[in-house]
């Protein structure tokens, strides 16, 4: 199986949003969901019996809001929430609490450098560093030092402009493989789409399932590449044929 040759028919399709379906904005809240995107999708998850997810480091809720109803399932905060089915129930990973104590000293390190924001999840925090790009060091070596006495407990997880402290053992992987083991994906291989650090543990699962792990730019230059891609697999009716098999 080929990204030029995939059978839509024994594939599941698991995207990233930020930077792979959507283009990078400014910030989060800013990003515009491209003309045409929720067609195409509603016609790839036809064309692979309902087998299409998104997993995100957004809220499910977020994704909710750009994309309604279009993706079968959506696996948030990078596998901490995940929705298996249109209208179920949001499950949780059982996770350790976040300590009071680094929130706080967080909140008054951001408040002492211009530019960088705190976004909290629930569970752990982001510090974002977009808009101040030098006080990406000091944040990481706060973070690093926040987690170092866990024994593992937490880890530090770099991120376009930002380092998320977040539990252990929860990624992007750990979703793929919990939706790959339930219907409509359950039996199909896995397509994994994503363009960043935090999206290594999706490709790296989907592989050893059998599946393909795609990357922006390694695979496809950019997200708009992508959509074009996605588009070529399943046309519209009267557009040209497909460039992948069915």
């Amino acid at each position: 199986m080929s990204r030029d040759h995939l059978p839509l028919s024994e594939v599941a399709f698991l995207l990233d949003f930020d930077g792979t379906l959507v283009d990078i904005a400014p910030t989060p809240e800013s990003i515009v969901v491209p003309p045409g995107l929720k067609e195409t999708l509603l016609r790839l998850r036809a064309a692979c019996g309902d087998a299409l997810a998104v997993i995100t480091g957004r809220p499910v809720p977020q994704i909710d809001e750009f994309l309604g109803d279009v993706p079968f399932a959506v696996a948030g905060e990078h596998g901490i929430a995940i929705r298996h089915r249109p209208g179920g129930p949001i499950e949780r990973a059982a996770l350790p609490p976040v300590p009071g104590e680094w929130l706080r000293e967080a909140q008054d390190l951001v408040a002492s450098l211009p530019g960088t924001r705190l976004e909290r999840k629930v569970g752990g925090f982001v510090l974002h560093y977009r808009a101040a790009p030098e006080s990406g060091t000091t944040l990481r070596k706060a973070a690093e030092a926040w987690v170092a006495p866990t024994n593992g407990l937490f880890h530090v997880q770099a991120a376009k402009m930002a380092w998320e402290i977040r539990p252990a053992g929860v990624d992007k992987g750990y979703a793929v493989r919990l939706l790959m083991e339930n219907a409509p994906f359950a039996g199909r291989r896995p397509v994994f789409v994503g363009d960043d650090v935090t999206d290594e543990d999706g490709v790296k699962a989907a592989v050893s399932l059998g599946g393909l792990g795609l990357r922006i730019p390694a695979d496809f230059p950019t997200p708009a590449t992508f959509r074009a891609w996605l588009a070529s697999l399943v046309p519209a009716t009267g557009d040209a044929a497909p460039a992948g098999g069915a």
